[in-house]
């Protein structure tokens, strides 16, 4: 495994684990289980920060990967990517607005945006993992330059 998939494999694996832990938390709600679900959403919003770092780190340093399938799918992959990129900024802004609320013990409002949110953040992660199958497991892509590297001009 080269630096190329290693970082998205990592990157992917964080935000499955972040939803494994919203399920988790959304279980231990139901069941009234407070200090729990609170222990292990946050856990999930650091699973889901550790994710953006090492998405934004490879971005910035290494460079995103080019779509490698046939041509003829290329405008499917596009749109299903901005589909995906528009979810994942949504549902990082009701997280946090999520979480905003339940520190300030707002919970009527954190109950209703909290199914909201996880219904939303389960719908990332999913397509998020198709990415990453479609960029590193059916078609691998080519590799484009770092941020850095296109700012700097090496």
């Amino acid at each position: 495994m080269d630096v190329y998939t290693l970082f998205p494999t990592i990157s992917t694996s964080f935000i499955v684990i972040s939803a494994i832990l919203v399920a988790i938390g959304w279980g231990l709600i139901i069941k009234g289980r407070r200090e729990a679900h609170k222990k292990v959403m946050l856990a999930g919003a650091v699973a889901a920060l550790i994710f953006f770092i090492i998405y934004a780190s490879r971005t910035i340093l290494i460079g995103n990967t080019n779509w490698g399938g046939p041509a003829d799918l290329a405008i499917y992959y596009q749109i299903f990517l901005i589909f995906h990129i528009i979810l994942a900024t949504v549902a990082a802004v009701f997280g946090l607005t999520t979480i905003v609320l339940a520190f300030k013990e707002r919970f009527a409002k954190h109950r209703k945006w909290g199914r909201v949110t996880a219904v939303i953040w389960f719908f990332t992660a999913i397509t998020g993992v198709a990415v990453y199958i479609l960029l590193y497991v059916l078609y691998p892509g080519g590799h484009t330059k770092s941020m850095i590297d296109t700012i700097f001009g090496l």
